[in-house]
């Protein structure tokens, strides 16, 4: 077994990397294009990239490798003889389940020891990349402003790199100090550390601004410019092309460098800290409100002898709620504000907004404070929780892969590979969606981590429940008669004359029988409406034991007259109907569970309205069997009638 797997699991996951891979090079193309960066800067950038994409494309690869390995199996029928022999599916996995079960606990001390050292470099990385300025290679006809201070205008270039009719803006010391240069031609190179631009000039004019040397602002001079014509210049600008690494310190103090144990330490400083936020905020929303500056009760503390989280113990019930023998002040805030006159109103409505705004302010800060503690605990705990999360999804794609491999029965890279690329398409959206979820704080951290686990287990479950069971889940004619039986069309009655007749049936012992059968089916018609009572259906639990007792007789009816020897009687039994749709529900429910179920499961008004659908169709198939029964007693009559002449 485990010679089929391996290889295949190597296989699947080399190509699911790439595919990542390749996924990450379109993400951050634009930062590495045009930057020089060399062969070993972009070798080790996707080196680090394949460990920390690892997380990616291992559940997948187990997912894809075990769903093929179990698919060849039972497309070559090797699963099918195995089974023969008394084999279980669960021995059959056994080998597999100890070897994914290895492979989860190296993926935990792969993610808790090596991605965090793989993050800080390939971050640095990424951040360094970004910081780079880029190659230059000035374009023909407009102007290129990616060097810092100059804006440069080139009309034509020609094969040896000479730059032609040449028109650069020069404001690196100012606006105020722009100068104008133009040239004939000139080259561009850079020094040989890398840290200068050269440009050399031929055949030009240069134009400076002399505004700003004047002795005044607003005294007018009467050279506004300087002119230069030169035959050869030379302008060395600051312009650093070398590829400098930032420090990897930044990126190891941050979520994504530290491991489990780390995490977790700063996991509990940062709930202090938080809670201490929220406490001195707290006490300070108390402390500036009007509630706390008219209630000055004896009990009170002042704030000078409470600090910190004792401060806001003591005073976690203002003196409004506390009672005291003291009579409640009132003060009516209208009544003195309308004493006051005009002017005075106003400047009290200048403080007043004045107070709200600076109030304001200050919260405002507050919250964005505490908000951003608060995100950093997240990320932090959205990371602490990431770490068993990839382990436990190993487990669950293998579950799912291996059990589904066996029901399909389909190898190579076909039906494996559609289903594997949507369960992990499935899997991811839920991933991210819990993930967003639970950095954002809408939902707890571990909700939204463990969803997409929580999602897909009971999916593994039950398709390996399944697949131990050989229950047929996926085959379409299985569904196709559930549909058809559903919508009312089911498979026909085949009757076929038998070679051999022990016994003739007794055609006048049948005629008393058909016809009772036929009065029975008027009788239900017209005592058995369409529509039943909603609490009489659940009451009854979904049965029809009339309708039941009916298609009993039926089927014995029709026993007994397939020995006949006429092809008309035979042909005429072939026209009854399966009857089916008596017992709507499961026949263990009883009249209690099936009320309760009804009155309080919403499910119950879906289950009531398909069985009144259920139960017209049944009606028809009564009808049926009452049209039959007649023409087969009319039948049946007709043949008494000439064997008795």
């Amino acid at each position: 077994m485990l010679q089929t797997f391996l290889p295949l699991f190597i296989m699947t996951f080399g190509i699911c990397l790439f595919i990542v891979l390749m996924q990450f090079l379109w993400r951050y193309i634009d930062d590495m294009v045009g930057k020089g960066l060399g062969i070993p800067v972009l070798g080790e950038m996707f080196f680090y990239a394949g460990l920390s994409l690892f997380p990616l494309a291992l559940p997948l690869a187990i997912l894809l490798s075990s769903l093929m390995t179990f698919g060849n199996l039972g497309e070559r029928l090797e699963l099918l003889a195995m089974k023969s022999a008394g084999v279980s599916l669960i021995h059959i996995m056994r080998p597999l389940i100890i070897t994914i079960g290895l492979i989860s606990v190296g993926a935990f001390f792969f993610q808790n020891n090596v991605m965090p050292v793989a993050q800080v470099k390939l971050y640095t990385l990424l951040y360094s990349m970004r910081q780079k300025s880029p190659e230059l290679d000035i374009p023909e006809g407009v102007f290129y402003g990616e060097i810092t201070g100059y804006n440069v205008y080139v009309k034509e270039k020609d094969k040896t790199g000479l730059l032609k009719d040449i028109m650069i803006y020069d404001y690196s010391k100012g606006f105020n100090k722009t100068s104008v240069i133009v040239a004939d031609s000139g080259r561009l190179k850079t020094s040989a550390d890398k840290l200068f631009l050269v440009l050399s000039l031929f055949n030009g004019e240069s134009f400076e601004n002399m505004e700003n040397q004047s002795g005044g602002s607003n005294k007018k001079t009467s050279v506004p410019y300087r002119r230069e014509t030169f035959n050869t210049k030379e302008i060395l600008i600051e312009f650093d092309a070398n590829f400098s690494r930032t420090d990897e310190s930044l990126m190891a103090n941050q979520y994504m460098g530290k491991q489990l144990n780390d995490l977790q330490s700063s996991i509990d400083s940062m709930t202090v800290r938080l809670d201490s936020i929220k406490a001195l905020n707290a006490r300070s929303v108390y402390d500036m409100s009007y509630r706390r500056t008219f209630s000055k009760s004896k009990r009170e503390s002042s704030p000078q002898e409470e600090s910190g989280a004792a401060a806001v113990a003591s005073n976690k019930t203002d003196s409004l709620t506390k009672k005291s023998d003291e009579p409640v002040r009132i003060i009516n805030f209208d009544s003195l504000y309308k004493a006051e006159a005009p002017s005075g109103q106003a400047a009290l409505l200048v403080r007043a907004k004045s107070n709200i705004e600076s109030v304001k302010a200050d919260y405002y800060f507050k919250a964005a404070t505490q908000g951003d503690e608060a995100y950093k605990l997240r990320r932090h705990l959205t990371e602490w929780h990431k770490k068993f999360t990839l382990s436990f999804a190993c487990m669950v794609f293998f579950f799912i892969g291996a059990p589904l491999g066996a029901i399909i029965r389909k190898g190579g890279l076909g039906m494996p590979v559609v289903i594997s690329v949507i369960l992990f398409i499935f899997y991811y959206i839920i991933d991210n969606i819990g993930f967003k979820m639970a950095r954002d704080g809408i939902w707890q951290a571990w909700e939204g981590m463990w969803l997409s686990s929580a999602v897909l287990a009971p999916l593994g479950i039950f398709l390996t429940y399944k697949a131990v069971n050989d229950s047929v889940i996926l085959n379409a004619d299985t569904y196709l008669n559930a549909l058809k039986n559903f919508i009312g069309k089911r498979a026909g009655r085949k009757v076929e004359k038998k070679e051999v007749i022990i016994f003739n049936p007794d055609y006048a012992a049948m005629l008393p029988r058909l016809d009772k059968l036929a009065e029975d089916c008027v009788v239900y018609l017209k005592n058995h409406k369409r529509w039943l009572n909603y609490f009489t259906f659940w009451k009854q639990g979904g049965k029809d034991h009339t309708a039941e007792q009916l298609a009993a007789e039926m089927e014995g009816i029709i026993d007994e007259l397939g020995n006949s020897d006429q092809n008309l009687i035979l042909n005429k039994l072939m026209d009854y109907p399966v009857i089916g749709g008596y017992n709507q529900l499961n026949a263990n429910i009883n009249g209690k569970v099936g009320l309760i179920f009804g009155l309080f499961f919403p499910i119950g008004v879906p289950v009531y309205l398909l069985a009144t659908y259920q139960r017209k169709l049944l009606r028809h198939d009564i009808q049926v069997v009452q049209k039959t029964s007649r023409e087969l007693e009319d039948m049946i009559s007709n043949l008494e009638t000439k064997n008795l002449k």
